[in-house]
């Protein structure tokens, strides 16, 4: 399990000497964004699985991330993956369209909510927008995801409408981002 850890030794300056000394410096756990490879499709799926069953009664059905084909947005290189200590603890799916990216898909494994990660994958959509050249980002949920329609807007991004899709009742949203 990953956390919050002690750096074991700094250093403190005492005029002109150096003396180690125990500093009680804390930390984050490292999240490293890169993108998908082969081998991180399995992870992806169950991600998907862990993060949207909760929703199936909800919804009456599973959720479209459940039974997506993560394989082939990995070939299409649509797939970041983050990792934490060498794991894989959640994924975006970024799809390039005229005029905008589309975030088809952001998860994080349940036990690795509330560390920030699914915050970074967010910002990497926004920096892939920019490297695109491209204004927004857009991203849908599912209306009965009522979690998401309140995470969203805080991390900046606008309710656009509502609309039937899919067979799926789907709640839309857009940031803008500087080019």
């Amino acid at each position: 399990m990953t956390g919050i850890w002690p750096a074991a030794l700094g250093v403190r300056r005492t005029s002109s000497r150096q003396q180690p000394v125990r500093v009680a410096a804390y930390c984050c756990p490292m999240i490293a964004i890169r993108p998908a490879a082969e081998a991180d499709a399995p992870a992806l799926a169950t991600i998907a699985v862990a993060a949207y069953q909760h929703y199936v009664p909800r919804i009456g059905q599973p959720p479209a991330p459940m039974t997506a084909d993560y394989p082939a947005a990995i070939r299409r290189g649509q797939a970041w993956v983050a990792a934490v200590d060498g794991e894989v603890t959640g994924f975006i799916i970024l799809i390039s369209r005229p005029g905008y990216l589309l975030l088809e898909n952001v998860a994080v494994l349940p036990a690795a909510q509330g560390q920030g990660i699914g915050a970074r994958l967010l910002a990497l959509a926004e920096d892939r927008a920019r490297a695109l050249g491209v204004p927004e980002v857009r991203l849908y949920t599912n209306a009965a995801m009522t979690e998401n329609l309140t995470y969203y807007p805080q991390h900046g991004y606008t309710q656009t409408h509502q609309a039937h899709q899919d067979g799926f009742d789907r709640v839309f949203f857009r940031k803008r981002v500087d080019t």
